[in-house]
């Protein structure tokens, strides 16, 4: 059996050559790796040298530790995943990535969430993985690379056909780069994921949900497609339910934090009873109020045998919205998620919800809501539970439960290899 390398001499070998000092941080990570038996792990290991969620403030990586690292890895075939989330990384950093790219032929995920990179740094590493085969998963959320970065990105995938996965939420993206992503979308057919989060956009008229839509119409492998905080209003979700149902691979629709309300909702319970696909739907924070929990109640009740999440957390629902939703649990076996935290609770409401736990219907890990009594009348605790609960952080120790309290990791697995 070959003998694995060791990173940490490597690390110190490296930094000695550069002439620079040692980052505690890297070292004690590289040092872990070493005492670890995972990397004789044929599936290869995602090295986590991510600033944040840390008992102790440690010391972020740099871009000069950037290139003692990459350095490091070059050595070692084994690191198939890389986490330098949280770090403080510029342009310069993004540089020595994008060398690391075109070189490399082993890293499956790359996470650069929460840098300093902008619209140079973009244009480097989308320019890298025009030649890269081996990367499947990006990270590059809150990076604030512009319009002008994700028109990089945008170009990339007309010519990637490795990548699987792709994070550009919370990017500032504007609205020529999100129409030339809808655009390249058409032709992509490897891309399985796209996170289009928050972008900047300054028109009322929807032309990016236009484009998006259309090309729903043609894409036939995206699978998770998020569009949050779009200012998508009913007209943008009308055109999105005609694309779907021609549409039979997309399983997971995020809409979260915009402008839908029950008019715009009506047309996604009509969808719901004819689409065979979706798994989840992400209402968060709309104004969909009782006519929309009704108009998804009806779907999911009579119809939708598909849908195994849903969330309607923060969506100005009183009690006969809720009463209704949770007759749909009971009536659908399949529907095995549901939040619903932030909206007006009644008292027959708290009772349905806590009824729908204690018989069965709905396990308490797959819900944000907890009953407790007070005197005899039963009231709601909001649990941390959610379909996006780990995407900012992860926990340190242990995994997280297949399914548990995180339908999107559960369902359509997004994972590190």
């Amino acid at each position: 059996m070959s003998v694995p390398p060791d990173l940490h001499l490597h690390y110190v070998q490296a930094c000695q050559t550069l002439g620079q000092p040692l980052n505690p941080f890297v070292a004690h990570v590289l040092q872990e790796v070493d005492k670890s038996d995972k990397i004789r792990c044929t599936e290869g290991i995602t090295l986590k040298v991510a600033g944040n969620n840390h008992p102790v403030p440690v010391q972020r990586v740099t871009d000069d530790d950037l290139g003692a690292l990459a350095s490091v890895l070059g050595h070692a075939a084994f690191v198939t995943g890389l986490d330098l989330g949280c770090n403080v990384l510029t342009d310069a950093g993004a540089k020595t990535m994008a060398t690391f790219l075109q070189e490399n032929s082993s890293l499956r995920y790359l996470n650069l969430m929460l840098n300093d990179i902008g619209t140079s740094g973009a244009e480097l590493i989308a320019g890298a993985l025009h030649m890269n085969k081996s990367l499947v998963h990006m990270k590059m959320t809150g990076n604030k690379i512009g319009n002008q970065g994700g028109m990089f990105f945008a170009s990339m995938l007309q010519v990637n056909s490795t990548l699987e996965k792709l994070d550009l939420g919370d990017c500032d993206l504007g609205l020529k780069c999100l129409i030339a992503i809808a655009i390249a979308l058409t032709q992509n057919n490897s891309l399985k994921a796209i996170n289009l989060n928050r972008p900047l956009l300054y028109s009322q008229q929807e032309e990016t949900t236009v484009h998006l839509a259309q090309m729903l119409k043609k894409n036939s492998s995206l699978v998770e497609l998020h569009l949050s905080k779009h200012e998508m209003k009913n007209f943008g979700v009308e055109q999105l339910c005609e694309a779907l149902y021609g549409n039979s691979s997309l399983r997971y629709l995020d809409l979260s934090c915009n402008k839908i309300t029950g008019d715009g909702v009506k047309f996604l319970g009509e969808l719901l009873k004819r689409n065979q696909t979706l798994e989840i739907l992400d209402l968060n924070a709309n104004r969909i109020e009782d006519a929309g929990a009704l108009y998804l109640s009806e779907a999911l009740s009579l119809h939708n045998r598909t849908l195994q999440a849903l969330s309607v957390v923060s969506c100005n629902i009183s009690g006969k919205g809720l009463l209704a939703l949770s007759n749909a649990v009971k009536s659908n076996m399949v529907l095995s998620h549901i939040y619903v935290w932030g909206n007006k609770f009644d008292n027959a409401a708290c009772m349905a919800f806590s009824e729908l736990v204690e018989r069965g219907h709905l396990r308490p890990s797959c819900t944000d809501v907890a009953s407790y009594q007070v005197g005899r009348r039963v009231q709601l605790a909001e649990l941390s539970h959610g379909l996006q609960r780990h995407y900012y952080w992860a926990p340190r120790h242990g995994a997280v439960p297949h399914g548990a309290a995180n339908a999107s990791l559960g369902i359509a697995a997004v994972s590190e290899h």
